[in-house]
């Protein structure tokens, strides 16, 4: 597990501005809020990132039973929170991708004293390689630079290559590793 973070700036905000000027999101893709009553479409694509994240590291990411339903309720909460970033991106009316991203309190013995995390971020495999995941990573960007915040986190499973390269490429860096041992 690696945690990345990145440091909200005026360079992360000139990055975001020439990335919106050459993106090669396709014209017909809606990237917006996410509302309560896409929830229901969301589910499914929940269920495949908890599966994958189990077959990658099954200790860690043991998901409990109807994960779903779970998964249900919070984002449900996201959707209505002004703490939260939940996105997702539609094709021809399809959702067919998701980010979610809340801000945390750090513990009260550094500078930062809070800061935003992305939880989830899935793309359809038959939509991937077109510029959503990129697009909906430094549009959660701008919203906690518009909220004020400083720093982002996230992690990513140790086997996850590309969804790092995908996070470097948005301004992100190492920053810890995160290591397991089972007892």
């Amino acid at each position: 597990m690696y945690l990345i973070c990145l440091e909200v700036d005026l360079f992360t905000q000139l990055v975001f501005d020439k990335f919106a000027e050459d993106s090669k999101l396709p014209q017909f893709m809606l990237i917006r809020s996410a509302t309560a009553n896409d929830i229901p479409a969301v589910l499914p694509m929940v269920g495949k990132i908890c599966a994958l994240h189990e077959t990658w590291d099954n200790a860690k990411y043991g998901f409990i039973p109807y994960i779903e339903q779970r998964y249900e309720k919070w984002l449900t909460r996201m959707a209505q929170s002004d703490r939260s970033v939940f996105l997702v991106a539609e094709d021809n009316q399809q959702l067919v991708a998701f980010i979610v991203s809340t801000i945390e309190q750090e513990i009260p013995i550094y500078r930062i004293q809070e800061f935003a995390f992305v939880h989830d971020l899935w793309v359809e495999p038959e939509h991937r390689q077109k510029g959503i995941a990129r697009e909906m990573v430094m549009l959660s960007i701008e919203r906690f630079h518009q909220m004020g915040i400083k720093q982002i986190r996230l992690d990513t499973a140790a086997v996850n290559e590309s969804a790092r390269r995908l996070f470097t490429s948005c301004g992100f860096r190492f920053s810890t590793i995160e290591m397991l041992k089972e007892i």
